[in-house]
C-alpha cells in the first residue's frame, strides 16, 4: 500500500502539481519562500521516484518468501530488476545535469567573450560592466567565472541616474545570490522527464520567481519607483538564453513590486511549512515500508 503511495506521489509532484502551482499567485508575494517550496516538490519527486521500486522489490520478497528481513541473495533477479530501475532514473538525471550544465557554461563563455571583444568598459557603472553600442534598452547579466553585467547605449539614454542603479542593483543580486544555479536545477528536471510531463507554465512560474528575489534586492538598495519605471523601459529588450535579463515578464514583476506586502508573512510561513511536509512526504512512506 505504501509503495503504491509512493509511485503516486512522484507522479503527483511530477504531473500535476507543477501545472497546479503557478496559478497560486499568492506565492510570488515571497518569492524565496515560492522558489524553496518549487525545490522541495521537485525534490520530493526525485525522491519518490528513486526509491519506489527498491521499496517493491522489497515488499514482492516479503511475500515471497515470508520473512520480514529476506536474503538479498534469494531474490538475486528482482533485487537486479529494481535496482536497474533506480539506476536507469538516477543516470538520466546525471546526464540531464551534465549536458544541461555544459551546454550552458559553454553558451556563457563565448558570450563573455563576445561582450569582452565588442563592449567597452564604463568606469561609473564600475567593475565586470560592459556597454554594447545597440540602440535597444535592453540590460542582463553573464554569471559563470567570467561574470559580467551587459547593458546598451540605448539603456543608459533612456534611463536616469536612478533607474540605471536599480538595473544595475537587480544584475548583481543575479550574480551575488546564484540565481543560474537555481535555473540550472529546475532546467535539469525540466528536460529529464519525458516531454509530455513537462510543465512549461511551471518552469516559467520559476524564472519570475528568480526574477522577483532581485527585484526585491534592487527595491531594498535603490527603491521601488526606479525599478518599476526602469523595468517599463526595458520591457522590450531581449538576452541570450545563457543570461539572465531584467526585462522579462515586467508588468507582472512591477504588480508584484506595487503591491503593499500585507499578507507576505503569512504566505512566507505556509510556503514554509508545505515545503517542509512535501519533503517530508517520501522519506515517511519509505520509512514506513520498511517497518511495515
Amino acid at each position: 500500500m505504501y509503495v503504491a503511495a509512493l509511485i503516486l506521489l512522484a507522479v503527483l509532484l511530477a504531473w500535476p502539481v507543477p501545472r497546479l502551482l503557478p496559478r497560486v499567485t499568492a506565492l510570488r508575494a515571497a518569492p524565496a519562500a515560492a522558489t524553496l517550496l518549487w525545490q522541495c516538490v521537485s525534490l520530493a519527486a526525485i525522491a519518490a521516484g528513486l526509491l519506489a521500486a527498491p521499496l517493491a522489490v522489497l515488499i514482492q520478497a516479503r511475500a515471497t518468501s515470508g520473512r520480514h528481513d529476506p536474503e538479498p541473495g534469494q531474490h538475486l533477479p528482482l533485487l537486479v530488476a529494481g535496482l536497474a530501475v533506480t539506476a536507469f532514473v538516477a543516470g538520466r538525471l546525471l546526464l540531464k545535469a551534465h549536458l544541461v550544465g555544459t551546454d550552458l557554461r559553454r553558451g556563457r563563455k563565448e558570450h563573455t567573450e563576445l561582450v569582452d571583444l565588442i563592449g567597452v568598459d564604463d568606469a561609473v557603472l564600475g567593475e565586470h560592466v560592459k556597454v554594447l553600442t545597440h540602440p535597444t534598452p535592453t540590460a542582463y547579466c553573464v554569471p559563470g567565472s567570467r561574470k559580467r553585467v551587459v547593458l546598451t547605449k540605448g539603456t543608459l539614454d533612456a534611463l536616469d541616474a536612478d533607474q540605471v542603479a536599480a538595473v544595475l542593483a537587480h544584475e548583481r543580486a543575479h550574480l551575488r545570490q546564484r540565481h543560474d544555479l537555481v535555473l540550472e536545477f529546475f532546467t535539469v528536471l525540466h528536460t529529464a522527464v519525458p516531454t509530455w510531463i513537462r510543465s512549461t507554465a511551471g518552469m516559467g512560474e520559476v524564472k519570475l520567481l528568480i526574477e522577483l528575489l532581485a527585484d526585491r534586492w534592487a527595491a531594498t538598495v535603490v527603491g521601488r519607483r526606479p525599478l518599476a519605471t526602469a523595468m517599463l523601459a526595458l520591457a522590450s529588450g531581449s538576452h541570450p538564453t545563457s543570461a539572465l535579463g531584467a526585462g522579462d515578464d515586467a508588468v507582472i514583476r512591477i504588480e508584484v513590486l506595487a503591491a503593499d506586502g500585507r499578507h507576505r508573512l503569512r504566505v512566507c510561513l505556509l510556503a514554509v511549512l508545505a515545503s517542509v511536509v512535501v519533503l517530508q512526504l517520501p522519506i515517511a512512506l519509505a520509512v514506513l515500508t520498511i517497518v511495515g
